[in-house]
């Protein structure tokens, strides 16, 4: 249960700090956090340790979690511009 509740808090700080960083309009927390452990799993995958630049693991982990979250909040902003541009063509004239 404690490391349910450290995933969780490195992904809301992870998916805040993300948010922040691209500048999307978030639904609310639940998705940042959810953003933010997903974004922590892209991570990890795509850089494993190579962003451990301290001697904290708290920090190294928020680091490589925002990188992957900051990613995948880049992704999910170029689709939603996407759909809507694609929905506003479709809906006028």
């Amino acid at each position: 249960m404690k490391e349910i509740l450290i995933i969780c808090l490195i992904g809301a700080i992870a998916g805040w700090i993300a948010g922040a960083i691209v500048n999307y309009d978030s639904p609310g927390i639940l998705i940042d956090i959810l953003i933010g452990i997903v974004g922590g799993y892209i991570g990890y995958r795509l850089f494993g340790t190579k962003l451990n630049i301290t001697d904290n693991v708290w920090i190294n982990d928020i680091i490589t979690s925002t990188a992957g979250a900051t990613l995948l909040a880049v992704i999910i902003k170029v689709i939603r511009r996407a759909a809507s541009h694609d929905y506003s063509h479709r809906h006028t004239g």
